[in-house]
């Protein structure tokens, strides 16, 4: 399907190699067909003195080369002639075998193609080797984005699996040159490389071939990054102690901001989790009474763990959506008890957090956690030193834990069903603990909301949004303290209205309103005058370019 879909009206530069060589092919039979048509009218006018027409010389060529027969002008007088149709003839058995081959063998025999010729045509793209985790996953986060791409996958099945599906995939060693070559790996601007113990051997090969190629790895932990970056690894990352580091960030630190410098009337920039269970799952942010309220502004938000300031109307709200809104706190307060399924997690910092599991997740997310609060780590290997020993899906396990009491529950195990089981066991034992958990499967965040989560994160997802966000040269998940609010001069906009202002998308900062004579006005009809001052906010990384750089226009 995707070969009809390219060849039916893309850029040529999406062709497959195959799709070229078919249309090379037909354009070369046209063209041969043409040329013994015009050499067969030449030559019955000139050497055989018996004009035809250029209809009739043509019916005689493909007569002839299809060996349907020589038509009604059989026998010819001349040599020359005689060569001519000789020659028809043998070109007609040649073009029906390669046209055998080519087209009626795959076509109907499904005949065994080579996947390489299934490529489109590369350059600055991304080259994948061995990657480990959910293939498609981050292969449609790629394609969404129109990012170029070519997976090199050691599982012959696997590859043919994935390029039967459409996918710029083929089978092969990523350690072999000749392979990363098939990858058009001297024109690649990245590569991503998931292969434990091999990645040194890959990075080195690839960077023989593109001396220019950025690399990043995918490992189980850091503790190589030394070696790693001596091979030639611009970036290692592990992404289960990323996630830990990130579930702990966001159980420390909620955001709770008051406007910078006096009374401003109570205006405060808060956060509002949407709950497991709300009637809100599913619907558009600009659907959502919190974008609709008359004096409230929907900043931005939390999907899936990655930041969007400001967030898009069309944007889903789901369980693990937290949006940031900002207005008098009073108003927030009301719509938090009058909506139904969202609420405002802590305004401070917890007390006290159980980790349940111990690995490279848990044991980042215990790190984080010591500097903000008291920590109580569990997991059933006695080697990894926890302070309690036992199965977390045991009811004795989580009260010796003392669950009843904790402020919130990390849960960082490495098997999905048993962290399943956990998140649900934890909230029956303690209803009103605030529950993050890491899953290494997409398809399991949904039950571990159902099971009693607050917030999830998914390792496929966001090893797939960070595969993204490197071809870019970003950085995705900032911590969720890098939210700042900051007053600016409003004389950039003067005359503008608010509502005008916001609409912009292509910034990394929004304005949330104006201050004028010590009171806060959020209404998109307010006009701005030079006298005012503006509240902006944004990420910290952005707000410091804001600050250096100006508002602009």
């Amino acid at each position: 399907m995707r070969e009809l879909r390219n060849i039916g009206g893309l850029h040529p530069s999406d062709y497959t190699r195959r799709q070229w060589f078919v249309l090379l092919y037909a354009l070369g039979l046209v063209s041969t067909v043409l040329a013994f048509t015009l050499a067969y009218w030449w030559g019955m006018r000139t050497l055989e003195n018996e004009p035809r027409t250029i209809y009739r010389s043509l019916n005689a060529v493909v007569a002839t080369m299809t060996t349907t027969g020589y038509g009604a002008d059989a026998p010819w007088q001349t040599r020359a002639m005689n060569l001519l149709m000789v020659t028809m003839q043998f070109g007609g058995v040649v073009i029906g075998f390669v046209t055998l081959r080519v087209l009626i063998i795959p076509l109907f025999e499904r005949a065994p193609l080579k996947l390489d010729d299934r490529l489109s045509l590369k350059n600055d793209h991304v080259v994948i080797t061995e990657y480990q985790r959910d293939t498609e996953e981050l292969l449609d986060e790629l394609e969404r984005l129109d990012v170029g791409y070519v997976l090199l996958d050691p599982d012959q099945t696997e590859a043919k699996r994935l390029s039967d599906e459409g996918y710029q995939a083929i089978n092969g060693d990523a350690e072999s040159r000749a392979d990363l070559d098939r990858a058009s790996i001297e024109d690649a601007s990245l590569l991503i490389t998931d292969a434990g113990d091999r990645t040194a051997s890959i990075a080195l090969t690839a960077r023989e071939a593109n001396e220019d190629l950025r690399v990043v790895s995918f490992m189980r932990s850091t503790r190589r990054r030394s070696a790693l970056e001596q091979a030639g690894v611009d970036r290692t990352v592990a992404p289960h102690a990323l996630i830990g580091r990130r579930l702990a960030e966001k159980a420390t630190t909620p955001v709770s901001i008051d406007a910078p410098g006096g009374d401003n009337d109570g205006f405060v920039v808060r956060e509002i989790l949407v709950r497991r269970g709300s009637p809100l799952h599913g619907a558009r942010v600009g659907d959502s009474p919190l974008a609709n309220h008359p004096s409230l502004t929907l900043v931005g938000g939390w999907f899936d763990g990655e930041l969007r300031l400001p967030a898009s109307p069309d944007d889903r709200l789901a369980p693990n959506t937290v949006l940031l809104v900002a207005g008098d706190e009073g108003a927030i307060t009301d719509v938090i008890s009058e909506t139904s399924g969202v609420q405002s997690p802590r305004a401070t910092p917890p007390s006290r957090v159980v980790v349940a599991g111990l690995g490279d997740g848990g044991a980042a997310a215990t790190e984080v956690l010591r500097d903000h609060a008291s920590v109580t780590t569990i997991d059933e290997r006695q080697e990894a030193d926890p302070d309690v020993v036992g199965d977390v899906t045991e009811p004795e396990t989580l009260r010796a834990a003392e669950i009843g009491d904790a402020s919130a529950l990390v849960v960082t195990v490495d098997d999905d069903s048993t962290g399943l089981l956990t998140v649900a066991l934890a909230r029956s034992l303690a209803p009103d603990v605030e529950i993050l958990a890491r899953v290494v499967d997409t398809e399991k965040a949904s039950p571990a909301f159902r099971a009693g989560a607050d917030y999830v994160l998914s390792v496929q997802r966001i090893c797939a949004r960070l595969v993204a966000a490197e071809v870019h040269g970003e950085r995705v998940m900032n911590p969720v303290r890098q939210v700042r609010l900051v007053r600016s001069d409003a004389a950039p906009f003067e005359g503008r209205r608010l509502a005008d202002v916001r609409r912009r998308t292509d910034r990394d900062w929004t304005v949330l309103g104006l201050v004028r004579d010590g009171s806060v006005s959020t209404a998109g009809e307010a006009v701005i005058e030079a006298e005012d001052e503006l509240l902006v906010v944004g990420s910290d990384q952005a707000m410091q370019r804001f600050e250096r750089t100006g508002p602009g226009s």
